[in-house]
């Protein structure tokens, strides 16, 4: 009796099972790729779920609910060996960092050469990559798929699969810098599944009691390459399972990911489509580089409240007594049962001199109610109330009537000139 679920339930069934794998995995990476960006919004995210979605079914409908490539299930028979996912994701950090220095280093070269050998540049790349094939390596031209399924089922040494993964990081090459349309996407992954069946392959001739297969490895090194290249760890992740419909593979690929996205952004700070887009002329700040700017708070701005806090039920005369003279800054005064608001110098002179004196001030200043902020806003959010009050508290999550500190235009101001000369 099969033990495939999808023979156990039929075709109809197992295409349906399948399916709803796929959307969530779809989802999966719709939800990540929302994160990345910080733009939550219901619009945003139900589009990008329908546009998931509906990829799902219309690629189910003409190709099959059958995974791309299919590998035995992983079993960790001791924790030791993710120490040789370790070393992949090593490798394939190296091999990243190699591949993207290459395209970043030769592409700007081959632009600076005069305008008329533009013309000839994409056809002396497709000679040299035709001497490639024609030398014993016609592997390389093309997408590679169906190499890459030969591969995974142990039909290459792992000599020579470490050879077609460097020929191809060299094929490559030569295509994109020199303006030949070929993609990233697949030779990525033909690489990726190329070195890592080779170091799976080199790992079991070092270390024989390892009983990985090369269809492992082979998957685990496309989402490794996929990491370190194109700097998306757990996209990488979501697309393995996805081409697999193997979940068991999930912590090997995450920990070589771990190591391949570190190493190569270690190595190469920038994303290899930022290095891109500014040869183009163009500055268009990744998200990778915007998490990695710092982010100021209202608490990096705020400052003891000046002169008295004033209550609700303090008169107007109560008010005035403690103003400091020296002081231009307004009184805050907290309000019942919550808010805030402010009163000034002026203010309550022009009161007293109304007769006023003895009136509350939280019946004078009813319904003059100023915004407050809390520590751990971001101090953009500040910007919003400073041009419009000249005093703006910052009061305590747990407790709004605590007050924490205060926040002015000019604290504002100072502390962005600060942090952008640092």
């Amino acid at each position: 009796m099969s033990l495939d679920p999808r023979a156990r339930l039929g075709r109809p069934a197992g295409r349906r099972f399948l399916f709803e794998w796929g959307a969530l995995g779809c989802l999966g990476i719709a939800v990540i790729l929302l994160s990345a960006l910080g733009r939550w919004t219901a619009g945003i995210l139900g589009s990008v779920v329908l546009s998931a979605v509906s990829s799902v079914v219309v690629m189910r409908w003409f190709l099959g609910s059958e995974s791309m490539f299919r590998i035995p299930s992983v079993q960790l028979e001791r924790p030791s060996e993710l120490i040789a996912y370790s070393v992949l994701g090593i490798v394939g950090g190296f091999a990243s960092v190699a591949f993207s220095s290459g395209i970043a280093t030769l592409r700007p070269w081959c632009k600076s050469l005069p305008r008329w050998t533009q013309y000839f540049q994409p056809a002396l790349a497709g000679l040299l990559i035709g001497v490639i094939a024609v030398l014993g390596a016609p592997q390389v031209m093309g997408a590679g798929y169906v190499y890459i399924y030969e591969a995974m089922h142990g039909q290459f040494t792992w000599q020579m699969l470490a050879i077609l993964a460097g020929l191809k990081i060299v094929a490559t090459l030569l295509s994109f810098v020199s303006g030949t349309p070929g993609g990233m996407f697949a030779p990525t992954l033909f690489i990726g599944a190329m070195l890592g069946a080779a170091v799976g392959g080199a790992e079991h001739v070092l270390v024989p009691h390892l009983t990985v297969s090369p269809g492992t490895y082979a998957l685990v090194g496309m989402g490794v390459l996929f990491a370190g290249f194109l700097r998306a760890p757990m996209t990488s992740v979501f697309m393995v399972l996805e081409v697999s419909g193997n979940y068991s593979i999930i912590l090997p690929v995450m920990v070589a990911n771990t190591f391949a996205y570190l190493i190569a952004r270690g190595l190469q700070p920038v994303p290899i489509f930022d290095v891109l887009t500014r040869q183009d002329g163009l500055d268009l700040p990744s998200t990778e580089e915007q998490r990695e700017e710092g982010i100021l708070r209202v608490e990096d701005a705020m400052r003891p409240a000046p002169g008295a806090l004033l209550d609700a039920d303090d008169t107007v005369d109560r008010g005035f007594q403690r103003l400091d003279e020296k002081s231009t800054d307004p009184l805050l005064v907290r309000l019942n049962p919550a808010g805030w608001s402010s009163i000034s110098k002026p203010e309550l002179e022009t009161m007293i001199k109304e007769g006023k004196g003895g009136q509350t001030l939280g019946s004078v200043l009813a319904g003059r109610q100023i915004p407050y902020l809390h520590p751990d806003h971001a101090l953009e959010m500040a910007l919003r109330y400073v041009d419009r009050w000249p005093l703006v508290p910052v009061v305590n999550r747990a407790d709004f009537r605590k007050l924490e500190g205060v926040v002015t235009e000019r604290d504002v101001l100072a502390r962005y000139r600060d942090f952008g000369e640092g």
